[in-house]
């Protein structure tokens, strides 16, 4: 499998939810399959199928951030010296030329996009269009409603 990018604060999110999956959920869940076994006919045991479904949702997720962890390449951004190049990690200003109308991303991993949060995936049409590109360059994006062409007003590294 392919390393993949994620930022500091990535990890540090994803390392956060494992350890609630693990010492929160996991034990909650194990509990609820107990107390549901002691009920009885575990066939038609709506309690004991719903908990061993949780069950299974807790495990497949721990196992998918443990993967997730293990592929990562941890960037921190703080640390870069791109030169005042977009990269992993940059938060760019942006102004589209067409509308005028400014807005702020971040380039992130695609487990960490979230696109309320002004965070996009590296492998998002906008992020492919701004790597490489310096303060002052205009970025070609092919969207869906045609080219917009968006100018590098500032990058930051934070």
């Amino acid at each position: 499998m392919d390393k993949v990018p994620l930022t500091v604060r990535g990890a540090e999110k994803l390392q956060q939810e494992l350890k609630k999956l693990k010492t929160e959920d996991r034990p909650r869940i194990i509990q609820a399959i107990a107390d549901a076994r002691e009920h009885g006919d575990l066939k038609e045991n709506a309690e004991y199928h719903a908990a061993r479904e949780q069950q299974s949702f807790c495990e497949g997720r721990i196992k998918d951030i443990e993967a997730k962890l293990s592929n990562a390449t941890i960037i921190d951004v703080t640390t870069l010296n791109a030169n005042g190049k977009v990269v992993f990690g940059a938060t760019v200003d942006l102004v589209d030329e067409e509308t005028g109308k400014e807005v702020t991303y971040q380039i992130v991993g695609d487990d960490e996009a979230d696109i309320k949060s002004n965070m996009i995936s590296i492998s998002s049409p906008i992020a492919r269009a701004l790597i490489g590109k310096e303060e002052g360059d205009v970025a070609e994006v092919q969207t869906p409603g045609g080219v917009r062409a968006l100018e590098i007003v500032e990058v930051r590294y934070i």
